[in-house]
């Protein structure tokens, strides 16, 4: 299923637009608990790829990103994230990947369990996470 991000305005924090198959989300960039992270992925905007169903963690989707370097270590790394708050895997023991959890998720592979940067948040259409979960298995 593709899945796009492109920037957006709020007084208050920046936002991206998350577009997910037929869904449409509206995510809080963390900025202040990983600047490193989110500078990094809001220069390679917009952002374009696949999602897919995990196969390690429980209730989440994933985009493979390979090899992919975004030239950044850990910063405010989780392995237990709440359903919409998105982390980026910056590699090292597994692929690059970016986690879109939509339910109960423990992040891991087959490698074991990893921790990625919480980078964003989806602040509008979380009661549309589950859909777009299901949507990928």
């Amino acid at each position: 299923m593709p899945l796009a991000a492109a920037k957006g305005a709020s007084r208050l924090s920046q936002e991206l637009k998350i577009t997910a198959g037929p869904y449409i989300f509206m995510a809080r960039v963390e900025e202040e608990a990983a600047p490193k992270t989110c500078a990094a992925f809001l220069e390679r905007l917009p952002f374009h790829d696949k999602i897919i169903h995990v196969r390690w963690s429980g209730e989440s989707a994933w985009i493979p990103l390979g090899d992919f370097d975004f030239g950044i270590g850990f910063e405010n790394a989780t392995s237990y994230p709440a359903p919409g708050q998105i982390l980026l895997y910056p590699g090292g023991y597994s692929e690059t990947e970016i986690l879109f959890p939509y339910g109960s998720c423990c992040f891991a592979s087959k490698m074991g369990q990893l921790a990625g940067n919480h980078f964003l948040t989806v602040v509008e259409g979380r009661e549309q996470l589950r859909a777009i979960g299901e949507l990928c298995l």
